[in-house]
Order: C-alpha cells, then structure tokens, then sequence
C-alpha cells in the first residue's frame, strides 16, 4: 500500500505543472469620460507574472507571452451585401450577428500564431474571425464571409484591430502596454482580458473591467434619445427648421 501511494504520488508530480503561474494586473484607468472635445484617449495596462499563491517556489521561469483582448460592449449588427440589379444598387442578402463586440483590439508581446495554435486563439475568441465563425443559422461558409466584411469595415472605422508588437516585456515578468481609444468609442462597458502563454499553452488569464461614459451635454443627448425619442425626434426637426430659417435670413442679407 505504501509501495502505491509512493507510486501514485510520482506520476502525480509528473501530471501536475512544476510551476503555476497567476497574473497580477491592472489599467491605468477605469473610466473614460467622453465630452464634446473627445478626441480619443490612451490606455495603459500593466502586470507582472507571479508565483500562484501557497506555491513553494518564489521565482517564476519564462519565456512567458501575453495576450491583452479589449472588449467594448456587444450588440446585435446586421451586415448586408448590395447587389446591382439592373442599374439599380439594392441589398439582396445579409447575416445577422448576435452580440457581436462593438469594439475588439487584440495587443500581443509577438505574432499570434507563433504564441499559440489557432485553434486555441479562436476557442478563446483572441482573433477577430473568431466571430464571424459562430454558429449562425446563416451558415457557416456564409456567416464566415458576411462576417469578416463586417470586420474589414470596422478595422476601417478604428473598432476592430491587432497590434501584434502592443505589448512589451521590461523584465522577465513585468509586462506594459498602451492603447489608444478612438473618438468613434461607443459608451458603455469594457473588458480587458489578459492571457497569458508558456510553451503555446494558456496557462492563466485575467480580467479587468473599466467604462466609457458620456458625460456634460452629450450625456443629455444620449439619454434624451433613448428615453424620449418622439420628443428628441421633434425637437431635431423644429431645430432643423430654424437653423435653415437663419441661415436664409442670414445670406439674404
């Protein structure tokens, strides 16, 4: 019995890591205040990979690399193809995406596929195909090519995008990053999940949340819009009707 328990407690040794690893991170602020001057502004994310806590060993081995996926709020977008039928530019087919991320950027310390097989970035949702590969009643083949246009047009916009030199190692552990959000940032909450790789395994991950919020006039704008939009609806047409009012008073003269 002592024999087993030895031998048992051997390969357990060998099934279990050597060295567990835990991140220990944080962003530099956790709350984006959008105003009229908004012009975007700079993120920074920061961490260090530690011993996992209660671990006998003090130190932690590399190389390690890591992940940052920045993630804006999702919503239901529909992307729609335009055919030209006879003269005429009409659309003829389009895919709907169920919660797609309103906004996703991918920052990594190296090429993504030289960090991890694709198909652990796509189970982890860390390349931008990975959602035009969900399952969708459309199909998949069709859902893929609907989906990365949707994609392409918001990398254009500045919603969508990798920078696969954004993260930088300043020692064997300690990690930084920067990241600009763009004005087009759309309000609402924001994740930042870090991962971490050794050896192409995942083996930790961290999540750190933060808010972009209107706030002053465009608050007021936003909430009067989704509060009252008959009113809104109402008050942009009369403030229409005397802005083109004055303005020919104005020329006229």
């Amino acid at each position: 019995m002592t024999r087993l328990l030895a031998l048992f407690a051997v390969l357990l040794s060998f099934a279990l890591p050597a060295q567990a690893q835990r991140l220990i991170s944080g962003v530099s602020n956790d709350t984006v205040q959008i105003t009229s001057s908004f012009d975007g502004e700079r993120l920074t994310f920061f961490g260090t990979i530690a011993p996992e806590a209660g671990a006998t060993e003090q130190t932690v081995s590399g190389p390690f690399q890591v992940v940052i996926v920045v993630l804006g709020p999702t919503q239901d977008r529909v992307a729609r193809e335009k055919t030209n039928n006879f003269g005429i530019w009409l659309n003829t087919e389009q895919v709907e995406f169920r919660r797609f991320p309103s906004y996703f950027h991918v920052l990594s310390n190296k090429r993504l596929l030289e960090i991890s097989d694709i198909a652990t970035l796509n189970a982890n949702y860390i390349l931008p195909e990975s959602y035009a590969m969900a399952p969708n009643p459309a199909g998949f083949m069709k859902t893929l090519n609907f989906g990365r246009e949707l994609i392409r047009l918001m990398s254009e916009d500045g919603l969508f995008g990798v920078q696969e030199t954004g993260v930088q190692f300043m020692s064997d552990t300690f990690y930084t990053a920067q990241l600009t959000l763009p004005s087009s940032a759309p309000p609402g909450p924001y994740i930042a999940q870090t991962y971490l790789f050794k050896n192409g395994e995942l083996i930790a991950r961290k999540s750190e949340g933060f808010a972009v919020r209107k706030i002053d006039f465009e608050r007021f704008l936003a909430q009067s819009a989704t509060q009252y939009p008959l009113l809104y609806g109402i008050a942009c047409v009369i403030l229409a009707l005397f802005t083109g009012w004055l303005g020919g008073v104005i020329f006229k003269r």
